[in-house]
């Protein structure tokens, strides 16, 4: 009995019912004693639909984007949980953040980021439980906050009990549900590697590395569990998904792996099994070619990767890429995502590391994309103006522990011994000391955040006699009759920016700065805008 491979312990598994815990599994009498982890539920879901529980359009406002392990820890252990997420609400909210995308929570093998899983239904044992997850959902519900937590449809990790059984089992069930080859095919390059990791079985691939095998999305079984356990989180309340590295969902062949039809096939398939619950959020990586992933027939929302380089270039002056980011919005879909950076190394450093700390530089990339067309992302500590992690490099860089005080030890991140080292600006830059001073980048945030989520032509118009001149960009979002203009001064000289298209009798309001005033101009004539600043007016027709 104990022989027995991990494919004949699951075919002998059966569901059982525990009230408020969801499923789980119960091994039958007579076999050999089985650890918990090792066993994952493939149960089918059926959908539970239920009205979406926030107000309509809230995917439109601004999103922060969160690293749970680093975001707040409850317990003193060093690790941020779901808890300490819970607790730093009102936090949010007062910031006026709409939605929250949560980095990979599910349980998984790498111990830090999150995308190796190992069981696509349960939580992280580090970050809490299923119960901890349902009281997140129903705060952030009822502070209007809306929650999309990662899925990874490519891979799991190699620790993952199917593919676990796979590796010690050639004949194992599950062998047909990854990407299995007796002999190592020939030819392929993905990132300068080779995707194929050889073992005594035959090779699998790996297209993130080997420690993270691809499933074989071919097989509807593999489809099937994903579309149960998408359902599973859907069913729990959750507001949504981002969707990681969908192009990567099926390769063809060494030459045809990237993007290919198959995978825009499939990536539509769950994208309308998700909006089939109403009011809900999708939001895909595919970094090569987004514009066609924001199509509503694929995924409907897409990161607008590109344009955060030319944000932050802008930002700093470069006349070429404010003309970019004024041109790139007249082209792309509304209903792309925009960012100034994330928590991957190849969409850039923290946002202080790339302006050198300069602040003036580092508000005007943050009202950039902020008041640009499309869903905004805040990655975390981006609105405090947190530099990378201390000492270290590559994604952990930019992943470190959120600064909520100056404590050089702790950052008040944890009562206890933080996991990973501390932003290099902490004593200096941080939540507490940001959220108590008027002119600090997180009260520009706050601002800026506040103004999209009060005028809808912000949040949800159009984008109309865009131009870029020099070093200034100017232009109008209208959503019925309500009208802003948005002028932004790059350069370090005053400037005078004409606005077109508009009728002479009209007033304008200056709704940032906050001075309160009105100020009637002449269709054609400049108004003046100071160096590298923000003017927002609201046009009053008559």
């Amino acid at each position: 009995m104990h022989n027995l491979n991990h494919a004949t312990i699951f075919s002998k598994l059966v569901p059982a019912k525990k009230a408020g815990r969801g499923w789980a599994w119960s091994v039958l009498l007579g076999l050999c004693p089985v650890h918990a982890q090792d066993l994952i539920d493939l149960s089918p879901v059926q959908a539970q639909i239920q009205p979406s529980a926030l107000p309509e359009g809230w995917q439109h406002g601004a999103f922060m984007e969160i690293f749970v392990r680093s975001w707040r820890d409850s317990n003193g252990d060093g690790i941020g949980d779901l808890k300490g997420l819970t607790q730093s609400l009102d936090d949010l909210q007062q910031l006026g953040i709409r939605g929250i995308w949560l980095m990979p929570i599910t349980k998984s093998a790498d111990g830090d980021h999150g995308y190796a899983t190992t069981d696509f239904r349960a939580i992280e044992p580090a970050y809490g439980t299923l119960q901890d997850f349902d009281e997140l959902i129903a705060q952030a519900h009822a502070r209007g906050i809306g929650v999309i937590m990662d899925y990874v449809l490519n891979h799991s990790a190699k620790e993952h009990p199917l593919f676990a059984d796979t590796l010690q089992n050639p004949q194992s069930p599950y062998r047909a549900w990854f990407e299995w080859r007796q002999d190592t095919p020939k030819g392929w390059d993905i990132w300068g590697k080779d995707p194929w990791v050889r073992t005594p079985h035959g090779s699998y691939l790996a297209t993130f590395g080997a420690p993270m095998p691809d499933f074989n999305m071919r097989n509807p079984q593999v489809v099937k569990y994903h579309q149960d356990s998408l359902r599973f989180w859907l069913n729990r309340g959750l507001d949504g998904f981002r969707l990681d590295a969908v192009p990567h969902l099926i390769e063809n062949s060494a030459k045809e792996w990237n993007d290919q039809p198959e995978s825009r096939a499939l990536t539509a398939d769950f994208t309308r099994l998700i909006k089939s619950y109403p009011g809900r959020y999708v939001v895909c990586e595919a970094t090569a070619k987004p514009v066609d992933y924001a199509n509503p027939d694929i995924c409907g929302g897409a990161f607008a990767f590109g344009l955060e380089t030319d944000i932050s270039k802008a930002a700093q002056g470069d006349a070429q890429a404010i003309a970019k980011v004024a041109n790139f919005y007249t082209q792309a879909p509304h209903t792309l995502a925009s960012f100034a950076s994330n928590h991957d190394q190849f969409a850039g450093k923290r946002m202080w590391d790339q302006v050198n700390g300069n602040e003036m530089h580092y508000k005007l990339a943050a009202a950039t994309y902020l008041l640009l067309p499309g869903t905004p992302f805040v990655y975390y500590g981006e609105e405090i103006g947190m530099a990378g992690a201390k000492g270290l490099a590559d994604d952990p860089f930019i992943r470190g522990p959120y600064s909520w005080q100056g404590n050089a030890q702790t950052a008040g991140f944890t009562t206890g011994t933080p996991y990973r080292a501390l932003a290099g600006n902490v004593t200096t830059h941080h939540a507490q000391a940001q959220m108590q001073t008027k002119q600090s980048l997180w009260a520009f945030y706050k601002d800026m955040i506040h103004l999209r989520n009060t005028r809808t032509s912000l949040s949800r118009g159009t984008y109309e006699f865009a131009q870029a001149q020099g070093q200034t960009l100017r232009y109008l979002r209208r959503w019925g009759k309500e009208q802003t203009w948005v002028l932004i001064n790059y350069g370090k000289q005053e400037a005078q920016i004409t606005l077109d298209g508009l009728n002479e009798q009209d007033p304008l309001q200056l709704l940032y700065p906050s001075e309160r005033q009105q100020q009637r101009i002449v269709a054609g004539k400049a108004l003046t805008v100071a160096p590298q600043s923000v003017q927002i007016w609201a046009v009053q027709p008559r």
